[in-house]
């Protein structure tokens, strides 16, 4: 299913001043073209089980697949209240340790890193040496509302820790065949996270490609950095 993106079209273009109409018809012509690609549908097995080999076909000549209603109604009303939940626990700022409430936030006293801060509609990422740099180009950064917080929320790491209903997505059999077919029998999931886009305020991530280790490797491959699952909860183009 395919969301109706135009408003969400007309407010990012407004962003953008003098360019507005130029952004605009950027965005249109982009969704149309994404749309045209054929690499968009359900996940399909043939009859022995194994992954549509023309799903693996267009993967490797686009980059990208874009697997369609992989999550029921049900999935997904339980991801979202566990996002909220989470949400529930944020602290109230990247200096804070307590929540809205008062109370010890999400993450706070935990090893390693869970929740990143953004300036709002910031790319804290793009043109810095952060994540071996492979964010090399700086997007445009529009000014957000007089009115919006200092900080926003951009990237919750660690989630499964938090959540059943996000972990029992990592374990879905049908995302756990495509990622055997790309990647064999042997593979382990490397990495979690979220990141959060509220409207208005929520940052950006600058075009990059995530592997940063093999490019060198003389038995190079197009898997050989493996790959990401991205669900979009809330409906995505």
């Amino acid at each position: 299913m395919t969301i109706d993106a135009s408003k969400s079209i007309e407010a990012c273009a407004k962003y953008y001043g003098d360019e507005e109409a130029a952004m605009r018809d950027y965005l249109i012509a982009g969704e149309a073209q994404a749309l045209a690609l054929d690499n968009r549908g359900p996940i399909r097995f043939d009859e022995d089980g194994n992954i549509d080999p023309a799903i693996l076909d267009a993967y490797a000549r686009h980059g990208f697949y874009i697997f369609e209603s992989v999550l029921d109604d049900a999935e997904l009303e339980e991801i979202k209240h566990d996002l909220d939940a989470m949400r529930d626990k944020f602290p109230t700022g990247p200096d804070s340790e307590v929540n809205h409430r008062g109370e010890k936030a999400l993450g706070v006293g935990n090893k390693a890193l869970n929740l990143v801060w953004s300036k709002p509609l910031g790319d804290p990422l793009g043109g810095t040496s952060l994540a071996n740099g492979r964010h090399e180009i700086k997007m445009f950064e529009p000014e957000a509302k007089s009115d919006t917080p200092a900080a926003a929320p951009f990237i919750l790491l660690g989630s499964l820790q938090f959540s059943e209903a996000c972990l029992r997505v990592y374990g879905h059999p049908d995302l756990l065949k495509v990622t055997e077919a790309v990647n064999g029998k042997d593979f382990a999931p490397f990495n979690e996270a979220l990141f959060i886009k509220d409207p208005g305020i929520g940052a950006a991530v600058s075009w990059h490609q995530d592997g940063v280790t093999h490019w060198d490797n003389p038995d190079f491959d197009q898997d050989i950095h493996g790959f990401n699952f991205m669900a979009q909860v809330y409906g995505s183009t």
